[in-house]
């Protein structure tokens, strides 16, 4: 059987995996035991043949263990990252250490095991399209070697700001997406990201009762659609960019927001 690979268990992994797992070996790996056998469960107990790892992404030498025992299953046809921290729930260093430095890891750990019809699909966020890096800052965080990436000054601007690390880290993931497809592309494989609104999970829970979620909110009803998305559309996202339809997108960014970002940039009120 061709292997999926999945990052993080919850909402939006759990969808994913039953989007475009089937008939597949799905190796689904969280830092967290408990979430991961839940979500192994409750797909086992749906016919799906899971194997699971537990896998702190911000651990470079996890992740290539992951990567290699994901690639010992079969041929790896997806790999999808969804694993990552919240602004509202985590501290400055957890988002870089996760969401900065742990995207880094696995794109430069299944880079290694990528072959021929590969997809990566790393879960980026809208937020990242917020960000305004200088043209070398955004250089620094396409091409730095991963074990430089916190070193960088400006990773450490951020400073105890968790909204402000984790919009550069969110865009640092799409611009390391940008430099990898190079490489990918020499394996026959690709690499894109996927870049959410707001998605009904527990995670976008926490972030509507933060001292934010009033402003989230209201921007879904100023820019018309008026709702959430569903882990659901998300999934079929990444359905799409890991199938035969995609085969000549790589190394791009895929905005999945119901128009939130279009709206910030053109209609709201300065």
């Amino acid at each position: 059987m061709t292997v999926v690979v999945i990052t993080g268990a919850g909402g939006m992994g759990a969808a994913v995996a039953r989007r475009i797992g089937a008939g597949r070996t799905l190796v689904l790996a969280d830092a967290a035991p408990e979430a991961l056998d839940r979500c192994a469960e409750a797909l086992e107990a749906e016919g799906y043949t899971v194997k699971t790892h537990v896998t702190d992404v911000s651990d470079a030498s996890a992740v290539t263990k992951l990567a290699s025992a994901a690639a010992a299953e079969g041929p790896l046809t997806a790999v999808v990252h969804t694993a990552g921290v919240s602004a509202a729930t985590a501290t400055t260093h957890q988002i870089m250490q996760v969401d900065l430095l742990g995207t880094a890891h696995v794109i430069d750990a299944f880079e290694q095991v990528a072959t021929g019809g590969t997809s990566l699909v790393c879960i980026a966020s809208m937020a990242g399209h917020y960000a305004t890096p200088t043209p070398a800052q955004e250089a620094a965080l396409a091409t730095t070697p991963t074990a430089d990436l916190a070193a960088l000054d400006v990773v450490r601007s951020a400073g105890d700001d968790p909204i402000a690390a984790y919009i550069l880290a969110k865009r640092a993931n799409q611009l390391r997406v940008q430099a990898a497809a190079l490489a990918y592309n020499r394996r026959g494989a690709r690499i894109n990201t996927v870049s959410p609104g707001v998605i009904a999970t527990a995670m976008a829970k926490a972030e509507r009762e933060g001292p934010a979620g009033a402003h989230m909110m209201a921007t879904l009803d100023a820019c018309g659609i008026g709702r959430a998305g569903t882990p659901g559309e998300l999934a079929e996202a990444v359905a799409f960019l890991t199938g035969p339809g995609a085969l000549y997108i790589t190394g791009t960014d895929l905005l999945l927001d119901g128009g939130q970002a279009a709206w910030l940039r053109w209609h709201r009120p300065r």
